[in-house]
C-alpha cells in the first residue's frame, strides 16, 4: 500500500541518459543540501504512511480490499483534478507516454490492492516488513529495464534480504501463511512502479505521472468494485478517504524530503515505519512482531541500507569519471 520510501531515492541514482531541452530541466526544483531537513522530512512521511496502513488494516475487517483500494485511489483523483481539467494553471495531462503511465498505473495498483489484501490476513508488522524487499526486486529489474550492471556486493545484499523474508514467511512450517506472498507481489508491484517512473524521469513532470496514475487505478477499480460491492457505513467513507489523503501526503513529504538530502543518509530513518506500524499495531489490533517477524525485518533492513550504501559508492565512482572525462 505505502512502500517504504526509501526505495525511491534508489532510482534517481541510477545513470540514464535523458534527452531534453536546457529550458525544461532548469524548471526542476533545485536541490539543497540540508539533511537535518530531509530527516525530519522523511521521519513525518512515515507517521503518515504507517497510519495509511494501519487504517487500511482496520477497514479490511468490513470491507473487501478491492473496495478499499478503490475508495483510496478516488481520493487520490480528486486530489489530482486540478491537473485534469483543461484551462487549469495545473493541467498536465498532455504526454507522449500514455501506455507508459498507464502500466505505471497499473502497477501502483497491484502495490496497493495485494498489500491491503494481506493486511487482512497478516500482523501489520509482518506484511510490512515483508514489503520492504521493494530494493531487492528494483536490483533485479533494472538489470532488465535500464541496463545497470548489478555486482557481486549487491547480489549479496538482495540475497541477505530474501534470507529475511524466508525467516518471515517461514515456508514449510504451521506459522507459514499462503497471504504472506500478498505483501511480496505487492512489493514487486512496487518495484515495477519505480523502473517505469525512472525510465519516464526527465521526460514527464511529477504532476502528470501522479495523475496519469490515480486516473488508470480508478478506472479499472471502478470495473470490478461493483462484483464486491458492500455498502460502507459513513465512518468507513471517512477512514477510507483519510487512507487516500494520508498516503498522498506521505507520498508527497517524501519527494521533499530527497530535494535536500542524499538516499544513503535518509534511508535508515525511512525503516521508522516499522516502529510505528508495530506500536500501532499493538494498542489498536493488539498485535506484537515475534521473535521471527523482528529477525526477518533486520536482515531486510540491513540489505537495504547496504544497497543504499553501495549506491551511493557507485555514484561517486560515476561523478569522479564524468569529471576526468574530456566530454564531460
Amino acid at each position: 500500500m505505502t512502500p517504504p520510501p526509501a526505495v525511491a531515492a534508489r532510482l534517481d541514482s541510477i545513470p540514464m541518459p535523458v534527452p531534453e531541452k536546457k529550458q525544461e530541466a532548469r524548471r526542476a526544483p533545485a536541490r539543497v543540501d540540508h539533511p537535518f531537513k530531509g530527516i525530519a522530512l522523511i521521519l513525518l512521511s512515515t507517521v503518515f504512511l504507517g497510519c495509511s496502513d494501519v487504517t487500511a488494516k482496520y477497514l479490511s475487517t468490513s470491507l473487501p480490499s478491492i473496495e478499499i483500494t478503490w475508495i483510496r485511489f478516488l481520493t487520490f483523483a480528486l486530489i489530482m483534478v486540478p491537473a485534469m481539467l483543461p484551462g487549469s494553471p495545473l493541467y498536465a495531462m498532455r504526454t507522449k507516454r500514455l501506455g507508459t503511465h498507464v502500466m505505471r498505473g497499473a502497477a501502483l495498483l497491484g502495490s496497493s490492492l495485494f498489500f491491503i489484501t494481506g493486511l487482512g490476513f497478516l500482523p501489520i508488522a509482518e506484511a510490512s516488513a515483508t514489503g520492504f524487499v521493494a530494493p531487492l526486486f528494483v536490483t533485479a529489474l533494472s538489470i532488465v529495464f535500464l541496463g545497470e550492471k548489478v555486482g557481486l556486493r549487491r547480489w549479496f545484499a538482495t540475497a541477505l534480504g530474501l534470507v529475511g523474508v524466508l525467516i518471515i514467511l517461514r515456508p514449510g512450517t504451521n506459522a507459514f501463511h499462503a497471504a504472506a506472498f500478498f505483501p511480496v507481489v505487492s512489493a514487486a508491484c512496487w518495484a515495477g512502479t519505480l523502473i517505469l517512473t525512472r525510465m519516464m524521469s526527465g521526460r514527464e513532470a511529477v504532476i502528470t505521472t501522479m495523475a496519469y496514475s490515480s486516473l488508470t487505478g480508478l478506472v479499472i477499480l471502478t470495473a470490478i468494485v461493483p462484483f464486491v460491492w458492500v455498502t460502507p457505513s459513513w465512518s468507513a467513507i471517512a477512514l477510507g478517504i483519510f487512507i487516500g489523503v494520508a498516503s498522498t501526503a506521505g507520498q508527497w513529504i517524501v519527494v521533499l524530503a530527497y530535494r535536500y538530502g542524499d538516499a544513503s543518509v535518509l534511508a535508515p530513518f525511512s525503516y521508522t515505519q516499522l516502529l510505528w506500524v508495530s506500536i500501532l499495531g499493538f494498542f489498536i489490533f493488539g498485535e506484537l512482531p515475534d521473535v521471527w517477524t523482528i529477525t526477518g525485518a533486520a536482515f531486510i533492513v540491513a540489505s537495504g541500507l547496504y544497497i543504499a550504501h553501495r549506491e551511493r559508492v557507485r555514484r561517486t565512482q560515476l561523478l569522479v569519471l564524468e569529471e576526468r572525462s574530456p566530454n564531460a
